[in-house]
């Protein structure tokens, strides 16, 4: 396919990490609708929740995409992740960190080996996507006044509690802080960092994210008067991956109907 100039991604190599399912699968199809190049990266390729795998998606649709495994809590992966994209499309424009899991317990009841996966998969995820990404786009030319853009997802539960959830609150907020840190010490690199934090967001799983006092509180917290869909922060994201966003760098997106401002 002849990249389409007059869409906002159009010819641009972009990774979504966690992109097989809810957020991650809406940003993929998202970014591939404007014109990017998809390298659809998770450890499986068939949504958790159900639904026709990313990858087809984007191709049914008319985008283009590759499927990469890849395990973010493991080095070598993730450096050959971002390797494979520079070999489809020779450079890297966008990174953006969507995988993550969810183990929820309070403090007293969390076991060493639950903790250290949160870590290693969430906040080390981040960091070493983020790492091998910036030593590529540094080697870049600029584009648009840029050499290349992160997105990381953080998350509301990174500014305020999530009850009950301990790891998932303090990995997304370490990913707020590496967001301004990555922002701060690149920018004169011209390698743009942002998040995008949502809220509420109703991916389409099951089990705890439909637990009545989890959503009772959700829709009486949020203002709006629906809660959030993946494609909600999907529209966030682009923003942040495109060129409309050339001089915002270190911000934190809040894409929650207003829950953080009630």
């Amino acid at each position: 396919m002849t990249p389409n100039p007059t869409r906002r991604m159009a010819g641009r190599c972009c990774i979504v990490t966690g992109a097989a399912s809810g957020i991650g699968r809406a940003i993929a199809r998202r970014l591939a609708a404007e014109g990017a190049f998809v390298v659809v990266a998770d450890i499986t390729p068939q949504p958790i929740e159900g639904g026709e795998p990313t990858l087809a998606a984007i191709e049914a649709e008319g985008g283009q995409a590759r499927f990469v495994h890849c395990d973010v809590s493991r080095t070598e992966q993730v450096d050959a992740l971002v390797a494979e994209a520079v070999r489809w499309q020779g450079r890297l424009d966008v990174l953006v960190n969507n995988a993550c899991i969810r183990h929820a317990r309070p403090l007293a009841d969390m076991e060493d080996a639950d903790w250290q996966r949160l870590l290693d998969v969430n906040l080390g995820g981040v960091f070493r996507a983020s790492r091998a990404a910036v030593r590529q786009m540094r080697t870049q030319a600029v584009v648009d006044e840029v050499r290349g853009r992160i997105v990381n997802l953080s998350s509301q539960h990174g500014l305020i509690a999530a009850p009950g959830d301990l790891g998932y609150g303090v990995t997304k907020a370490g990913i707020g802080y590496m967001t301004r840190q990555v922002a701060a010490d690149y920018a004169a690199e011209q390698i743009a960092c942002n998040a995008v934090a949502p809220g509420k967001i109703q991916t389409g799983q099951g089990g705890r994210a439909l637990d009545p006092v989890v959503m009772e509180r959700a829709i009486r917290r949020t203002p709006w008067p629906r809660l959030g869909r993946p494609e909600d922060v999907a529209e966030a994201v682009l923003f942040l991956a495109s060129s409309e966003a050339r001089f915002i760098t270190g911000a934190e997106l809040m894409v929650d109907g207003g829950w953080m401002a009630a």
